[in-house]
């Protein structure tokens, strides 16, 4: 066999997902803040994947900006990523519908009333997280279009289940009917090719590309990751339970620590009265975003959130996006290649 065989059989596994996409290779770029702006996210579409820019706590106009930006850099598709818990969501669908962005991503929880209606309305197709099975038939229900499910190696926001018992519950019960897109720990292309012949549309990739030559990440940032193994990107810890916030998968440092002091400073203030519950949440995310940008743009690995997944220990060097991408996709083909002459 040749590995042109390998890749013919990729393509065909991969069919559906860049249909749904409208790109040629089915690899989504996850939505990193900071990381998944214009440069990167147009870097990963004109390479024939699909690039997503991150809105994370972006006010309307400077989400305006950063498409308009992103399309001045490539004519190929390419999504946004919105937080569904974002005070102004319903402006940034709009923003994202006036641009004729063709795929709108929610992430972060099931979108609020009318959410879904707004962006279908638009003419996008519409993607969401799905961390369980149940939330994964809830959402096909209320009519969204394909779905992500992304396990806890994956870097930033986490949930509580491994990308493989994830892949196992959910793709048997509704790949059929919708394309899914697995996510989290992925930093192979042969676990990608598994991925997809169990019946994933395609896959979604966030620390693979950080350390691309096109990813803007302040060198010191880029440093830590190609310096880091599986074990030094850990989960952040739950300091009080009333306090419900999601687990930030980031690499050990002094930051971890702050966060805790930050937990408990939100804590008090919640029970003094002093905020609500949905302010106690923004006020973390906004706490997240401050500290991403000091290491991702400032450099700063030390007091900064160095967010970055279990797969960042796969991440050896600083290379054109092209390249990773070429490297997955021919790991992916030997892989396929291999099972068909054992098969």
């Amino acid at each position: 066999m040749t590995t042109t065989t390998g890749h013919d059989r990729l393509k065909r596994l991969m069919k559906r997902g860049t249909d749904f996409l409208g790109c040629e290779v089915a690899v989504m770029g996850g939505a990193m803040s900071w990381i998944s702006e214009r440069n990167l996210v147009s870097a990963l579409s004109n390479a024939g994947a699909f690039g997503v820019i991150a809105c994370g706590a972006m006010t309307p106009d400077l989400l305006d900006t950063e498409i308009a930006e992103t399309k001045k850099r490539t004519v190929k598709p390419f999504g946004v990523n919105l937080i569904t818990m974002h005070p102004q969501l319903f402006d940034l669908i709009d923003v994202c519908m006036k641009h004729k962005v063709s795929h709108v991503v929610f992430a972060g929880g099931l979108p609020p009333a009318g959410a879904i209606d707004r962006v279908k309305e638009g003419g996008a197709k519409l993607v969401c997280f799905a961390p369980a099975l149940a939330l994964a038939k809830k959402l096909m229900r209320s009519g969204v279009d394909a779905l992500v499910i992304e396990g806890m190696e994956a870097g930033g926001h986490i949930g509580p289940v491994s990308t493989s018992v994830l892949a196992q519950e959910i793709l048997p019960e509704v790949a059929a009917d919708i394309p899914v897109f697995v996510a989290g720990g992925i930093g192979r292309g042969g676990l990608m090719a598994g991925y997809l012949e169990m019946g994933a549309a395609g896959v979604q990739l966030g620390t693979r590309f950080v350390c691309a030559h096109e990813c803007i990440a302040h060198p010191n940032f880029k440093k830590a990751f190609i310096r880091a193994s599986a074990r030094d990107a850990i989960p952040s810890v739950q300091i009080d339970p009333r306090l419900p916030v999601i687990p930030v998968r980031a690499i050990r440092n002094k930051e971890m620590e702050a966060f805790s002091a930050k937990q408990i400073e939100v804590a008090r203030l919640l029970d003094e009265g002093k905020i609500e519950m949905a302010e106690a949440q923004l006020q973390i995310e906004h706490y997240w975003a401050g500290a991403l940008k000091r290491a991702v743009i400032d450099g700063d690995v030390e007091s900064g959130s160095v967010m970055a997944g279990q797969s960042v220990g796969m991440v050896r060097e600083e290379a054109p996006v092209a390249k990773i991408l070429a490297d997955l996709l021919d790991e992916a083909a030997h892989a396929l290649e291999r099972r068909a002459l054992h098969g």
